[in-house]
């Protein structure tokens, strides 16, 4: 267990040495930024943003290299570490013969139905017009599965018409 947490705490620095220069930069071009639009009275926020975003364009591509290879180390780490030593390590591995004396999800694999459940067919065979809408606008349920469906009133049969010409 103390591999697995050295190993994030691993992942927690190189994550911080990638962001760090990037963050620094950022704060030290918005600083000065920041004073040379105190000095000359000019508070436009757009004017801090392109050199913050050029500088760190410029620190990603300048140290761009060193951060692929300490991603690349950490990531050769992970596989060595999830391939070679767990599985070799009997603190992290089960014995062959753990499933002879646990019985894991054994309630959930029954797949028996119960008794009381009443059929999906009958649901289906037996089903009713819904009961909490108005009678006219109730849907006839007919044997061969079409409905009847309301007629429009006046006002909606005037529109139709229009849009037909």
């Amino acid at each position: 267990m103390e591999i697995l947490i050295e190993f994030f705490a691993k992942g927690l620095m190189v994550m911080l040495m990638i962001a760090m220069p990037c963050v620094l930069t950022a704060a030290v071009i918005g600083l000065i930024v920041g004073i040379l639009q105190a000095v000359t009275q000019v508070q436009e926020q757009t004017i801090a943003a392109a050199p913050k975003i050029f500088t760190v364009f410029l620190v990603i591509i300048i140290l761009g290299t060193g951060y692929l290879k300490l991603l690349t180390n950490l990531f050769n780490e992970g596989a060595v570490i999830a391939f070679d030593v767990v599985p070799k390590s009997d603190n992290y591995v089960l014995p062959s013969d753990y499933y002879n004396y646990t019985k894991p999800f054994i309630d959930e694999m029954k797949t028996d139905v119960k008794k009381d459940m009443t059929p999906m067919s009958h649901i289906l065979n037996n089903a009713v017009a819904p009961q909490n809408t108005a009678q006219k606008d109730r849907f006839n349920f007919l044997r061969n599965g079409a409905k009847n469906v309301p007629t429009p009133n006046l006002a909606e049969r005037k529109k139709i018409m229009e849009n037909q010409r």
